[in-house]
């Protein structure tokens, strides 16, 4: 008898309510959640709207722009993986359509990040089969990179 292998802890387990966001990341898309029965929008995905906790949610697509909430840089982590990520910018960012959501921040020297600046989506492939949404400085043009 095989004993099932461990999941990994230091990367998210899909399951059947996170399977669409998933999905969509490995495709370069981000989505959202809206509730049929408020209209609101929410993110991270779950079978529930945690505004009027209706069960009438569906995934949607969201233009990946963003404006960049809070952020700290981490200097100092000892647990795997994050140790050999040393130093990284750990945010919090607001989607130009509504909601909040934690993240990093690549691509820009963590002195360089201003509260408000506007940020991008960026797919960063984890594993062969999960890729996250981290957040990079938007175009200055405005054009996604």
């Amino acid at each position: 008898m095989t004993t099932p292998a461990k999941p990994r802890s230091d990367i998210p387990t899909p399951d059947a309510d996170t399977d669409a966001y998933w999905a969509a990341a490995r495709e370069g898309r981000l989505l959202v959640a809206r509730c049929a029965d408020c209209g609101r929008v929410h993110h991270y995905p779950r079978p529930f709207c945690p505004h009027c906790w209706s069960g009438a949610v569906s995934p949607e697509q969201v233009s990946g722009r963003a404006t960049l909430y809070t952020h700290s840089t981490v200097f100092v982590n000892d647990l795997a993986p994050f140790a050999e990520r040393l130093p990284y910018v750990a945010a919090v960012v607001e989607l130009a359509e509504g909601p909040r959501l934690m993240t990093n921040v690549v691509d820009c020297a963590p002195e360089d990040l201003r509260i408000g600046m506007p940020l991008q989506a960026v797919p960063t492939p984890l594993t062969d089969e999960l890729t996250a949404t981290v957040f990079r400085p938007a175009d200055p043009e405005g054009d996604p990179a």
